[in-house]
């Protein structure tokens, strides 16, 4: 029962783990795309390149934080996977066993038929 637990436990922070690093690499897909548009509104409305330019450089120290937030995740999966040695009941469970920790969900892909 107490190996269940254990077992559990950990599977809930490796979930937790692969969710907040989806939410950061969501958010970067987000950032990166009002990047993109913000540069491509000062183009069509052909105001001056100075124009915009502050809140552009916010979106790129946004960016740089999420990419360092991203990193500091990858550590800490990592950190995560050597601390499991530490834990008894864990050692010999299929964790580690080179694929994602847990496995990324599978995405169906939508396609349209006629």
């Amino acid at each position: 029962m107490r190996r269940q637990i254990i077992e559990q436990t950990a599977l809930d922070v490796a979930h937790q783990i692969r969710a907040v690093e989806d939410s950061i690499e969501a958010a970067l897909i987000e950032l990166a795309e009002l990047q993109n548009r913000m540069i491509r509104a000062r183009s069509v409305t052909g105001v001056g390149i100075a124009t915009g330019h502050d809140a552009l450089e916010q979106v790129v120290v946004s960016l740089q934080g999420l990419i360092h937030a991203r990193g500091g995740m990858a550590q800490c999966h990592a950190a995560l996977v050597s601390a499991k040695q530490q834990v008894p009941g864990l050692r010999t469970t299929s964790f580690g066993d080179g694929q994602d920790c847990p496995p990324a969900p599978q995405v169906g892909t939508l396609r349209a038929v006629a």
